[in-house]
């Protein structure tokens, strides 16, 4: 433009006459023009160092605008992991009260150096402040640490007394403190991060705004400054971008997060509103993913989790939504899917889908996966609710080895009314409420009583008599089975010294559940009670399903093995419904089997249970297992049950559980009858 500017004024110069340029030339036009030209030269440079100016400032300011916006979001996310860290620690703490065992304790030691390792990046990334935060949260959470040892040591003595306090004097407290300082940080600094990146998008509004003023200056500069306003708001459109996605996608898969699928399904159930259709959710959870990190390292998870998430969007449809929540969980959200039948036809497809192995870095990787279903209307109206509930059925499905699992509120013990349960179970347990009935087992040859089987109910004092079925699995996934079983065993054996001293000795049967075979304290805990009541060890007979044996098959055995040292007997019950054989039962330490009342119950109509009947009676009787049969309801079952050689029934045809002093009763009043044409003894009932 300088150049421009000179030509101009040479071109007027020479043609002008010669006279007029004399004229003017003389302290006038001259003057003038000099003063204007040098008002043109001040102004020029002015404009030009306004437009450097406002170059250099634009490109500071943006540019260390930018490195703040970045360096206030990297020790946000500093603070994020340690926030999440801690709570998969404290989560880890809660399923070790659960489910104590090694794996959880190693998750929990993970999660505890996960979190000391985002501290230290807090301390790298951050201030002085924030390296004072750290030095304190790391002392409190050394001591945090060392009561959880305690705790835990406590949660494998079964001594609930001690993990009650040091959870409530130690635990707890060093937890919120810890919680609390972590959690005000990352909040202050999220908002920190935010309004970083406020100022950021304010920066760049004003540098929109100042452009087209600059650009009345000059094309040149203009263009210049544009090129740069633009690289820069290239720059920042990458980055807000970046920021969104990053916020809503996990930076993994990049699949959407459980932030985005939330958001969808809230839109997915407005259309469903509208529309009267049903959406389905479904909850996938990677069965033993940990044995592939263990074994082969995280990269090789990682990259698992990474071709499993693209293999799920290859088989669903283009509405669908397929999300990886976190861990190695993925959800699959379905708009109009109708039913909960079509909803378990897609997971079903999907399972199949994993089935092709996985190739990951010369490794073949088998992978199966258990499923929670919900849908929408049926199983909840919110996303909230639906993740929840998928979440319930899918670790269902996990742990009763399903496949797939629809969500049932009677397993669902998050529900607030069996959470109010839960706390009166507590209590009940404490107040004596829990009593035993007793269902006679009677020998088929003889007719004799030879035991009972002592079935708990609870007496509350609202809702009247409650059936264990209600609060069992409740107690079964808390701490509670542990006390639950010990009172149990302790009325069933007072019980049985009654009967040993009133010179009417039976054996009584008490049931166990899976997390009493868990129990290394539980063999002690049986042998205490058999001497503290005075009973002969071969008077208690423990029951326990296939399924409890096969959740943990090696620590089962090894509990049951220290259960018969002590004397007791041994039986499995419900036999013909799990997952084991009588081949697998020989080598474990039983000594009866009861077939389960559904084989029992209808074996005089349907030939073909009658038929596993009369197998596992040959095969029980060849293995010298004592065979016991539950569900006798009829005259006609006993006398088919006789003709097979069974030796012991249970069941309606002879007595409902029954109090101690109504089962008394009924002993007094039966009697045995002559030989029926079946050719054994037939019993009859007196009325309780």
């Amino acid at each position: 433009m300088p150049v421009r500017i000179r030509r101009t004024m040479v071109i007027a110069d020479v043609r002008l006459d010669p006279k007029a340029r004399a004229g003017l030339r003389p302290h006038g036009l001259d003057g003038r023009m000099a003063w204007r030209s040098r008002v043109a030269s001040v102004g020029l440079v002015l404009v030009l160092l306004a437009v450097s100016l406002f170059a250099v400032w634009s490109s500071v300011a943006t540019s260390d605008e930018v490195s703040r916006a970045v360096a206030a979001r990297g020790l946000s996310d500093d603070y994020a992991r340690a926030a999440s860290a801690l709570n998969t620690e404290e989560m880890q703490e809660y399923k070790y009260h659960l489910e104590p065992g090694a794996q959880v304790r190693t998750r929990y030691v993970e999660a505890a150096a996960a979190l000391v390792a985002a501290l230290g990046e807090v301390r790298r990334d951050g201030n002085a402040n924030d390296r004072a935060l750290v030095d304190r949260v790391l002392v409190e959470h050394r001591t945090y640490l060392a009561a959880i040892d305690r705790l835990f040591a406590a949660v494998d003595r079964g001594d609930k007394a001690t993990v009650l306090r040091v959870d409530r004097d130690q635990t707890e407290p060093a937890f919120a403190a810890i919680d609390k300082a972590v959690g005000e940080a990352a909040a202050h600094k999220g908002q920190f991060a935010l309004a970083e990146l406020a100022n950021l998008q304010r920066l760049e509004a004003s540098t929109r705004r100042l452009t087209p003023l600059v650009f009345l200056t000059g094309l040149v500069l203009v263009a210049m400054l544009a090129s740069i306003t633009r690289g820069y708001r290239r720059l920042l459109d990458v980055e807000r971008a970046r920021a969104v996605h990053d916020s809503l996608h996990d930076p993994l898969t990049g699949l959407p997060n459980r932030a985005l699928l939330a958001d969808r399904c809230g839109q997915v159930l407005r259309a469903d509103a509208r529309a009267g259709t049903s959406a389905g959710l479904l909850l996938f959870g990677l069965d033993r993913f940990k044995e592939i990190n263990g074994t082969l390292g995280h990269h090789y998870g990682d990259e698992l989790l990474t071709q499993v998430g693209a293999r799920l969007t290859g088989v669903v449809r283009g509405v669908d939504t397929v999300a990886r929540p976190g861990g190695d969980e993925f959800a699959v959200l379905l708009p109009d899917v109708g039913t909960v039948a079509n909803a378990r036809a897609v997971a079903a497809k999907l399972r199949a889908a994993l089935e092709t192995p996985f190739h990951v870095e010369g490794v073949d990787l088998d992978v199966e996966a258990s499923v929670g279903v919900v849908l929408s209307g049926r199983h909840g109206r919110d996303a909230t609710t639906l993740l929840q509930r998928a979440d319930v059925a899918m670790h269902v499905a996990k742990t009763q080895n399903l496949g797939v699992c629809t969500y049932d509120p009677a397993v669902d013990g998050y529900s607030p009314a069996k959470l109010a349960l839960l706390g009166e179970l507590r209590r009940a347990l404490d107040r004596g409420e829990l009593v035993l009935y007793y269902q006679p087992q009677v020998n088929i040859n003889t007719g004799d009583v030879v035991g009972v089987e002592a079935l708990v109910r609870w007496r509350h004092p609202d809702r009247g008599l409650v059936f264990p079925d209600e609060f069992i699995p409740l107690a079964e996934h808390t701490g509670l089975i542990g006390p639950l079983t010990r009172q149990v065993l302790d009325t069933a054996l007072a019980q049985a010294r009654t009967w040993s001293d009133a010179g009417r000795p039976l054996t009584v049967s008490v049931n166990l559940a899976a997390r009493n075979l868990l129990d290394e304290g539980l063999p002690d805990q049986v042998a205490e009670l058999l001497v503290a009541h005075g009973v002969a060890p071969e008077l208690l007979e423990l029951e326990v399903t296939e399924t409890a044996i096969m959740t943990d098959p090696v620590q089962a055995q090894h509990v049951l093995e220290r259960l018969a040292t002590v004397g007791t007997r041994i039986s499995i019950d419900d036999f013909g419904v799990g997952y084991t054989s009588l081949g697998q039962l020989k080598n474990l330490p039983v000594s009866e089997i009861k077939i389960d009342r559904s084989f029992v119950m209808t074996m005089t109509e349907d030939p073909s249970n009658a038929l596993i009947v009369r197998s596992v009676v040959d095969l029980g009787h060849n293995l010298g297992f004592k065979l016991v049969a539950e569900g006798v309801e009829t005259e006609q079952i006993l006398t088919a049950l006789a003709g097979l050689g069974c030796d012991v029934a249970q069941g309606y045809h002879f007595s409902r559980p029954i109090t101690a002093a109504a089962f008394d009763r009924w002993c007094v009043g039966q009697h045995r009858l002559a030989k029926s044409p079946a050719g054994f003894d037939t019993l009859t009932r007196t009325a309780t």
